[in-house]
């Protein structure tokens, strides 16, 4: 018998060696996770931050869990304190680890174990260019991502950043895995197209857990 709901569902759908998309993973629980960031910002307000080469990012940014990411002059580093406030990020929401844990088993990491959650809030043109994520120390575990609100076109190229590149259009509720051969894979989003989302309103959020290891 047709299933008239089956797009409603969770579903995977491969995206490279290692890499998997988990296609409404997330939205079962995306108000409780929305809720949290909302917390999360009342304590270490979004900012937009400045690479070391002084370009002012579009993506407004903020982080929860030990360590968050942060940029100074001379590179990218993590840091157990939120420079805009002088006190410690945020603990991670257990609703977000709850969801780490899920998605990173579903795709195939049983062991990870994130200690950072990058926070990223889109609006119209905002956009994150091509870059690998490269600043942990332990390259074995994967990067969990969440789309929350308003869709966007992710770019997944592969180890060099002129490699052919591939656009997915991820949702709310999607979340994208990866990890193995494809954890150094160049990545980004395109800019951010206007609109309006019931649950988030102008706005996009993504959650990127990753393990940032031991030490400063």
């Amino acid at each position: 018998m047709l299933d008239l709901f089956a797009d409603e569902k969770p579903w995977q759908e491969p995206l490279a060696e290692g890499a998997v998309i988990l296609r409404r993973f997330a939205r079962a629980d995306a108000d409780e996770l929305i809720k949290q960031i909302g917390k999360v910002a009342l304590l270490s307000p979004f900012r937009q931050m400045v690479t070391p080469g002084g370009y002012t990012m579009s993506v407004a940014m903020t982080n929860c869990g030990e360590r968050g990411w942060t940029s100074r002059q001379h590179g990218y580093l993590y840091s157990p304190d939120d420079p805009l406030t002088g006190q410690r990020w945020p603990a991670m929401p257990q609703a977000f680890r709850n969801l780490s844990d899920a998605a990173s088993a579903a795709a195939g990491y049983h062991d990870f174990c994130p200690d950072a959650c990058l926070i990223n809030r889109y609006v119209a043109g905002a956009k994150l260019s091509l870059h690998q994520d490269k600043d942990e120390p332990d390259l074995q575990q994967p990067i969990v991502s969440v789309s929350l609100g308003l869709p966007a076109v992710f770019q997944f190229g592969g180890l060099k950043r002129n490699d052919p590149l591939v656009r997915i259009m991820l949702e709310h509720g999607d979340v994208v895995v990866w990890g193995g051969a494809s954890r150094l894979f160049y990545h980004g989003i395109l800019p951010l197209k206007p609109g309006h989302h019931p649950a988030t309103g102008e706005a996009r959020y993504n959650l990127t857990f990753r393990s940032t290891g031991k030490g400063e």
